[in-house]
């Protein structure tokens, strides 16, 4: 899958509903995931796997500063962990994946 923008990854699997409710989940969260200098290794693609199976819906920080660079890690979370991009705020990354076991009802 290829998006012009986060933004178009985001609406192919949630509705405006889905999305609305989720970002208001995402806001209490706390990053569980730190993506450095090194950028989104295959380590940190694991732990970011990991952290989705357990929680659904996590919450991302990324250390650079340059904002082309962390769209293009949301595209390419997203497209390698088959997830969905919530929202992109600054440093922040929001993104979900349904389990298994879902423990979030979506709207």
């Amino acid at each position: 899958m290829s998006c012009s923008s986060w933004y178009n990854c985001t609406m192919k699997k949630l509705n405006s509903k889905q999305i609305s409710y989720l970002r208001a989940l995402g806001h209490a969260l706390n990053p569980v995931v730190m993506i450095g200098n090194n950028g989104l290794s295959d380590t940190v693609l694991r732990e970011i796997d990991v952290s989705l199976n357990a929680h659904e819906l996590i919450k991302i920080k990324v250390q650079s500063d340059e904002r082309e660079l962390r769209i293009q890690m949301l595209q390419e979370i997203c497209e390698k962990l088959s997830a969905v991009a919530v929202q992109h705020i600054g440093k922040q990354l929001v993104i979900y994946r349904r389990a298994d076991k879902p423990q979030i009802t979506l709207p």
